[in-house]
């Protein structure tokens, strides 16, 4: 009688089928790292897919003129207080209630708002999986298992533990991240 072992990339690639056949695109991270041909991030330090995040911007908000849209992605880019909650707090902010901008139109002052997700029309938005995604922050290198990115935003962080191993907790995956 075999036994078929559980392994920590069975469940990965598990969790990576099941979302690509709920209509995610799945791009493994070590193919648009910076130190590849077509990276998609320019330092293992930057966590956004600006490309990807930029068209999304401009598909959602097609409006609102390009600096505008650009001058609200720079506001996500420089939320940078050294505490992690503020800039969760922050961030969550400008994701469920868009991200005020000013512009010039017709010569007199215009206030919008740039939205980085269509609460609206879900298929406007790009739902991409990677696993396997690095980050070095302070000389210290991290590569969660799996990660969900919703136009080029990092959403979700999903660190896997083999069901076997009577170490791998819930704690020590929170310990992990």
């Amino acid at each position: 009688m075999t036994t078929n072992k559980i392994t920590e990339s069975a469940i990965e690639e598990l969790a990576i089928e099941l979302l690509e056949k709920q209509g995610y695109r799945y791009i493994y991270a070590p193919d648009i790292a910076p130190d590849v041909e077509k990276p998609e991030r320019d330092s293992f330090e930057d966590v956004l897919l600006l490309e990807r995040l930029r068209r999304a911007v401009g598909r959602i908000n097609p409006a609102i003129p390009a600096d505008a849209r650009q001058d609200a992605i720079k506001q996500i880019q420089r939320l940078n207080s050294p505490e992690l909650i503020a800039n969760n707090e922050a961030f969550h902010r400008m994701l469920t209630e868009g991200i005020k901008v000013s512009y010039q139109k017709d010569g007199a002052d215009r206030g919008d708002i740039v939205w980085l997700v269509d609460f609206n029309n879900p298929e406007n938005n790009e739902f991409l999986i990677t696993n396997q995604f690095t980050v070095i922050e302070n000389n210290i290198n991290k590569r969660p298992d799996v990660i969900i990115f919703v136009n080029g935003l990092p959403l979700v962080v999903i660190e896997l533990k083999n069901p076997a191993d009577e170490n791998a907790t819930i704690n020590s995956a929170f310990r992990q991240i």
